[in-house]
């Protein structure tokens, strides 16, 4: 995935990765993906992705799920 943006909002996650936007919310609410590495709120309460951190995620073969 080669993107020159590395925070998305979780609708172009979506089409980039073919993960549906309820997934990707699953992720984030039951703390499979890392706040602050693989996702963040921004100031305006919106979720962002980070693409780097997802693929870094995909490859591993076992992430952690908190720091």
């Amino acid at each position: 995935m080669n993107s020159s943006c590395r925070w998305v909002l979780v609708k172009r996650f979506a089409e980039v990765t073919g993960y549906s936007e309820n997934a990707v919310r699953h992720k984030v609410k039951n703390g499979i993906w890392v706040q602050g590495r693989i996702w963040r709120k921004a100031p305006d309460g919106r979720v962002f992705v980070n693409l780097v951190e997802f693929e870094r995620w995909v490859e591993s073969e076992r992430y952690p799920t908190s720091h």
